[in-house]
């Protein structure tokens, strides 16, 4: 196994050990490891992932856009409330659908319909990045995305994002950026 020689340096036998064993081994050893950290990193990024959309998305006792519809918004042009029997959950946000196509249709692919600025006013996320309710029946679409605003106590945001519309969008993408990265 191991030799000693008079000048104090050591040398192995090889020999005595299998050398293609050996290398099938370690091999065998390191894939199992690299499987089990490639699992573990992909489960525990899924679930960071829906841990922060429920905590920066404005949800409603758990559910996106109070209830209503995103599909809606795309397809009749309208608000319109949902039903919790047409419901689905996207990376940890639950979203409640009219009928079973714009079930089908958000399924297909949930990036379209989904509101900007996790459902939050797009005009107080422009104007100041700040988080602010809205009311699902104003809204606009734009390059085929969904924006929400608040509409409350004489107050229509909708109004003042269209006098600076572009201004407040580059604004309101940027500072949702900032939310992302907590």
């Amino acid at each position: 196994m191991l030799k000693t020689y008079k000048n104090g340096s050591l040398s192995i036998n090889r020999q005595l050990v299998a050398p293609k064993q050996y290398r099938f081994d370690q091999i065998f050893k390191m894939k199992v490891l690299l499987t089990f950290l490639f699992i573990f990193s992909v489960t525990a990024g899924f679930s960071q992932t829906n841990v922060f959309r429920t905590k920066q998305f404005n949800l409603d006792n758990g559910v996106a856009i109070k209830g209503y519809d995103p599909v809606a918004y795309f397809t009749i042009g309208k608000a319109e409330k949902g039903k919790s029997s047409f419901s689905t959950s996207y990376k940890g946000v639950n979203y409640h659908f009219a009928d079973a196509a714009d079930l089908n249709s958000f399924l297909a692919n949930p990036e379209k319909y989904e509101p900007q600025y996790g459902g939050w006013c797009a005009y107080a996320m422009g104007h100041d990045g700040s988080k602010v309710e809205v009311d699902p029946e104003t809204f606009k679409i734009i390059n085929g995305k969904l924006f929400l605003f608040y509409n409350r106590f004489f107050n229509n945001t909708l109004k003042s994002w269209n006098q600076d519309e572009s201004k407040l969008h580059t604004q309101a993408d940027a500072n949702w950026q900032k939310f992302l990265k907590q």
